[in-house]
């Protein structure tokens, strides 16, 4: 009975709260109507919940028991002059996520460790095979920058890539399940003076921001969470 009134009381703080910070911030003074009653859902129910967009194309889900994954992120060139190591950064930023969404994912630096003894390696199905992974995600970064366009004094973070799938079977064989186009800018609405942050410092946030972008693909999300990266 105790552990059921705690429970009560933390979940209705929980809705005083939220119900408390909108009336601070004025917001159900510009809501009105259907816009009202969503708005009344939020607070009491809290943010409505983004379904992961790889489940919703291939019906399949990297959240189920026993899931494998790998990852592994390829670069141009011309990135790669500018960022020597991006592509695998990007894989350990992306694995970090995946990792804190409960997805099992292959240790970057074993995958990294495979990559530099096979050279020749030219599919992504190869890494499936050698780790016996469900899945390998294949990063084709196209673009990658940190600073705003035509400026040296403020940072905005940019990307470009295309995400692939490959579902593997179990003779070691892979199959693409998927594709999606991903176009990333950071922070969303001002960029940020040189003056605020480090080089170093900004590197970290934006590509934490980039993994966190394409992990949503793999694992379910909510409304404003992209309220505290706006600016």
């Amino acid at each position: 009975m105790t552990n059921v009134r705690t429970e009560n009381h933390r979940r209705t703080f929980g809705i005083l709260r939220r119900v408390s910070l909108a009336v601070l911030l004025g917001i159900p003074l510009m809501l009105t109507g259907c816009n009202y009653i969503i708005f009344l859902s939020y607070i009491i129910g809290g943010p409505p919940s983004i379904a992961p967009d790889f489940d919703e194309m291939t019906n399949k889900s990297m959240t189920d028991k026993d899931i494998r994954v790998a990852i592994v992120c390829d670069a141009p060139t011309e990135v790669r002059f500018d960022f020597d190591e991006i592509h695998r950064e990007v894989a350990k930023y992306l694995t970090f996520k995946l990792h804190e969404h409960q997805i099992t994912v292959i240790n970057p630096d074993r995958v990294r460790a495979w990559l530099d003894e096979n050279p020749e390696w030219d599919r992504a199905e190869e890494i499936g095979e050698a780790f016996e992974t469900d899945y390998v995600v294949y990063i084709d970064l196209h673009k990658f920058s940190l600073f705003e366009e035509n400026s040296a004094n403020l940072y905005r973070g940019r990307a470009e890539a295309l995400v692939s799938v490959f579902e593997m079977d179990e003779e070691g064989n892979g199959e693409k399940i998927y594709d999606k186009e991903m176009i990333s800018k950071f922070p969303l609405h001002a960029a940020r003076s040189t003056s605020e942050v480090s080089y170093e410092q900004f590197k970290r946030q934006y590509l934490s921001r980039f993994g966190e972008e394409l992990g949503r693909l793999f694992y379910e999300h909510y409304n404003g969470d992209d309220i505290p990266d706006a600016i």
